[in-house]
């Protein structure tokens, strides 16, 4: 059986596909069919002859929906399902003649699946079968009996158990789902930590490397030294490297606008520039963030690096980010790797970038085409 709170109706979530795993489930949806049992017992009780051999035939064509309202929610064919448990009420009804007030034993198995299916929503349900249950027999005087209260205690005995039995399910798959998302949240934070330890152990060392290098170049270039070439093919190598560790690191750590917005403004401010960012994303479509992300962070990475800049400004728009400053300074003329990597995954997004020089300082801008943006 699935989780409470499915419509009539309506598709459930895809825990439902479970609810008829498991020895559990089984025995609960098998053990409901002592009631029509029951039914079939009571049929010669009060019917002969053709009407007896109806009553019971009543009786095996609501077993057979039953299976078939099993096997149709196990499929998740719920159209058929709702239709199918529609079958069976129509069959309680119609056996009402032949087994009187023991029909309502039907009624139960009918109420009782709704209730698993329905949760808090087939309360009205169960109130009225348990009112039918109980006037009904009162009031068809020709079946000479009284009040049915045996079978509303029946009706709601079997109710509870299954309403709390489909709570337990419900907790169950709730909890399932609980250690799938702790499991990610674990997985996530490792590969955080990896990528951090990455940087912190390989890139300040090769860092220091490369400055290293460069002051042995220039004191070997200095005294005409026979080491120079040596001592320039390691820094390129250690820059590599570098570079490489970056690379892995950026593959590690999952991009997105807002943290990419909250790391620019403290390494704009740790650099002496003053951040004019936005304090919120809300404007920008989810399907954009990332690549938006991945825009502030080249953008700022820049500015710190080359603009000599006072103030650094980022702008977002639903379909376009910009990233401006007032510095003197210029990007090389030869594009890094980070502008081309950007330029790549902009391309792929179907957008457009643009790079260079603006009025004051250098501006980074990148925009999405309305028809993208439509179909992201």
């Amino acid at each position: 059986m699935t989780t409470n709170g499915t419509a009539a109706g309506t598709w459930p979530t895809d825990s439902t596909q479970r609810w008829a795993q498991g020895w559990r489930r089984f025995a609960l949806a098998s053990g409901m069919l002592i009631y029509p049992v029951a039914t079939a017992v009571a049929v010669p009780q009060h019917s002969q002859g053709t009407d007896a051999v109806t009553g019971l035939l009543i009786v095996v064509a609501f077993c057979a929906c039953y299976a078939l309202a099993a096997l149709a929610a196990t499929h998740l064919a719920w159209r058929r399902f709702w239709w199918l448990l529609g079958a069976m009420t129509v069959l309680f009804l119609a056996e009402l003649p032949f087994a009187q007030t023991e029909s309502f034993f039907l009624g139960a198995v009918v109420v009782a699946v709704a209730t698993y299916f329905l949760g808090r929503r087939a309360v009205p349900l169960v109130v009225a079968a348990v009112l039918a249950s109980i006037v009904v027999p009162w009031a068809v005087r020709p079946w000479h009996s009284g009040a049915g209260w045996l079978e509303a205690i029946m009706i709601m005995s079997t109710v509870l158990i299954v309403y709390a039995f489909s709570e337990m399910v419900r907790a169950n798959n709730a909890l399932i789902e609980a250690r799938a998302e702790v499991a990610r949240l674990a997985s996530d934070a490792e590969r955080t930590r990896i990528a951090r330890d990455l940087h912190d152990l390989l890139g300040h060392s090769l860092t220091a490397i490369a400055v290293k290098t460069d002051v042995a170049r220039r004191i070997a270039a200095r005294e005409e030294s026979g080491t120079l070439q040596e001592v320039t093919e390691i820094g390129k190598l250690s820059r590599q490297a570098l570079a490489d560790v970056r690379a892995a690191v950026s593959g590690y750590r999952d991009v997105t606008l807002a943290n990419e917005l909250a790391r620019g403004k403290e390494l704009l401010r740790a650099s002496g520039i003053t951040p004019d960012l936005p304090t919120a994303t809300d404007v920008v479509d989810v399907a954009h963030q990332q690549l938006f992300g991945w825009v502030v962070r080249e953008g700022i990475t820049n500015v710190v690096r080359h603009a000599r800049a006072g103030r650094c400004t980022v702008l977002l728009a639903a379909d376009w980010v910009e990233v401006h400053d007032d510095g003197a300074g210029r990007a090389p003329a030869t594009a890094g790797n980070g502008l081309s990597m950007l330029r790549e995954r902009v391309a792929l997004a179907g957008g457009r970038m643009e790079a260079g020089p603006a009025s004051s300082g250098w501006r980074l801008r990148v925009s999405l085409e309305p028809a993208t943006a439509a179909l992201s």
